[in-house]
This record gives structure tokens, sequence and C-alpha cells, in this order.
């Protein structure tokens, strides 16, 4: 059985002060495809631009990053938890460049009745979260609507949404129950399969929205155009700007980097 002294690595963080990762986690309003193929290459976007990268699954059952990546088969993170596995054995490295993390394969709710438990699987991600720059989490809201782990209520929250009247309709509602549970705070839109223009509407609809019935703070971070690079890309299991480095795509997530990682080195080859 696996031993993690949690509170000696939290003690050791604290004494050494290092810089803390950044942490953003993406609740989507559009299909897992979608969502997926915005995570992967934005994640090795970073990793071009610089950054150690880690995605991390929160999501239940098979809808997550991890599944549409086929790195399913490392230990979770609850397993670090219950000491069943080290930690060590959490991320898998990806051709892409980052490492991909499963939080665990069941339900989340249930681990988190067990208050012990819950700090320890919070304690496991903030020491894993501690050996790269950026964890971008692959999240969903729980019945309750609150996260599994007290770090990715903290990070800065993405929401995904296209342009359809639906995926509008599902950020919004995103955004509505994020606000009733973690109080007055900013949120941050990405929005994806759209034009500059068509994404401009988009968020300023839902700005104008938010800031009328909620008096919430919207910020946009950007758009990423729909572009068939990106299915090409995935087809060859390459990210988009690696393999098609002057698609539309690859300049927009090139942008995204710099958003996410303001600091990160100019792209190689750029």
């Amino acid at each position: 059985m696996a031993s993690f002294q949690f509170d000696q690595a939290e003690g050791l963080r604290r004494i050494l002060g290092g810089p803390r990762p950044r942490v953003f986690t993406f609740l989507s309003a559009t299909p897992d495809h979608e969502k997926s193929a915005t995570l992967v290459n934005l994640g090795a976007s970073l990793v071009r631009a610089g950054s150690a990268v880690l995605l991390l699954d929160a999501c239940s059952g098979s809808r997550g990053v991890a599944a549409r990546l086929s790195a399913t088969d490392g230990a979770t993170l609850l397993q670090v938890a219950r000491q069943e596995r080290a930690l060590n054995d959490v991320v898998q490295a990806m051709p892409q460049g980052f490492g991909v993390a499963t939080l665990t394969r069941g339900p989340v709710a249930s681990t988190l009745h067990d208050a012990e438990q819950a700090q320890r699987l919070a304690a496991a991600f903030n020491t894993l979260a501690e050996q790269t720059d950026i964890v971008v989490v692959d999240a969903e809201l729980g019945d309750d609507d609150s996260f599994p782990l007290p770090a990715m209520a903290d990070g800065e929250i993405v929401v995904q949404v296209s342009t359809g009247a639906a995926s509008i309709k599902s950020a919004y509602s995103i955004i509505k129950r994020l606000n009733a549970r973690l109080g007055k705070r900013p949120f941050s839109v990405l929005v994806t399969g759209a034009s500059d223009r068509n994404a401009q509407v988009v968020y300023r609809n839902m700005e104008q929205a938010a800031s009328r019935y909620l008096a919430v703070q919207l910020r946009s971070i950007g758009s990423v155009p729909a572009d068939e690079h990106l299915t090409r890309a995935a087809r060859l299991g390459r990210s988009v700007i690696d393999a098609f480095p002057m698609a539309g795509a690859s300049v927009a997530f090139r942008h995204l980097a710099g958003r996410f990682a303001p600091a990160a080195g100019a792209f190689p080859g750029a």
C-alpha cells in the first residue's frame, strides 16, 4: 500500500515559498468532442509556449478528456488519497507534450461525504499541481453545484460556449448556478466554433444578461473559429498547431496560450 505524507509536503511548500501553479477550471456548454478538442489543443499550445501543463479529468464516466485521449490506465487521485497507489503513478505523458491525470473513475460526490478522505484528495491534488506550471481541469458541477476540490473553485473558472441557442442557454445556466453557489465573482467566457464577429455578439449578450440579472462580471478570453483542421489534426493524433500551424484555429490557440500564460516565451518557429 502506498504511503503519502500530505502534511509534510504541504509544510515543505510553505517553507520553500515557490510559485503557485495556475489552475483553470473548464465548464463546457458544448458537445464533449468539442470540449475535449479545445482542452487538448490549448494544452499543446501552452506546452509549445514553454509551460509545463497538466490536464485533469474531473468528469464522471467517460465524458472527460482522459477517455478521449485513451489515457485511463493510470492511477487516479482518489486511489492516492486512499493510499492504494503512489502519486507518481497518476500522470500519463501525452505525445502533445502535456500530462493527463484522472480524479476518479466513479462518482465523485460519494467520496466527499468522508471529510478525511476529501481532505486527502485535496492534498493529493495540491501536491500534484505543485509539480507543474498550469493545471487545466475538465470539470462538471455536482448535483449541489459544487466542485469536488476547493482548488477548482479557487482558480479561474472558464465557461466554454458555442453560438447555438441551446449552448448559450446552458452556459448562462452554469454561470447562474456558480453565482448562487460561490457568490459574486468574475467568470471567464471562451466562445468556440465561431468567427470573431459572432463570438463578440455571443459574449456581449451573455455579459449584458449576467450583469443585469445576476450582477456578475464576465470577461472574454477570446474565441476559436470553426476549422476543419481541428478534426484533421485529431485524426492524426496531433494538435492543430503542430499539424497545421497556419490554420485559423492554430492562430486562435496561440493567442489563447498567451492569455493563459502571459509570461511564457514566444512560440518556437512562430
